[in-house]
């Protein structure tokens, strides 16, 4: 089965992939593995925004790690390479927070689990969650990955 299969299975419509903010690019493949920019959650069109600790709570910060996880996986259709997935290497996930919360692996779970959801044991990752004191655009959370490509 595709993953393309594999999303519509589950029912996932993924968003329409961000233009980026400033000057990178999305998606960049080099030596087997396509490097995804960090990725902002959007819902409804909208950057999820706030603080982690302080007007955001855990369950939000999940929902809104798993819309960077579905930007990711939008990026990568976006590009091409969907479908040409080999694992899920590393996710990098930051996260908005005060500087007293220290449940930021909690809130990458709902990148993380989005993968496994997704591409099964290829989406088992290496990770860091990392608590930030801001993010661009107000972001609750942003997602990176580093992802191999079948040959």
């Amino acid at each position: 089965m595709t993953y393309t299969a594999k999303l519509a299975e589950l029912g996932i419509t993924l968003p329409k992939a961000a233009a980026p903010v400033a000057s990178y690019v999305p998606v960049v493949v080099h030596g087997g593995f396509a490097h995804v920019s960090g990725q902002l959650p959007f819902v409804d069109g909208q950057v999820v925004k706030g603080r982690l600790g302080d007007d955001v709570g855990v369950a939000e910060g999940q929902a809104a790690a798993r819309a960077c996880g579905l930007m990711i996986i939008a990026q990568l259709e976006a590009a091409g390479l969907l479908d040409q997935v080999e694992r899920i290497v590393k996710l990098g996930a930051f996260i908005n927070c005060t500087g007293d919360f220290t449940d930021q692996p909690e809130v990458a779970n709902g990148a993380s689990d989005l993968m496994e959801q997704v591409f099964g044991d290829a989406g088992k990752h290496a990770r860091a969650a990392v608590g930030v004191p801001a993010l661009p655009r107000g972001a609750a959370v942003e997602v990176d990955a580093v992802i191999a490509l079948k040959a």
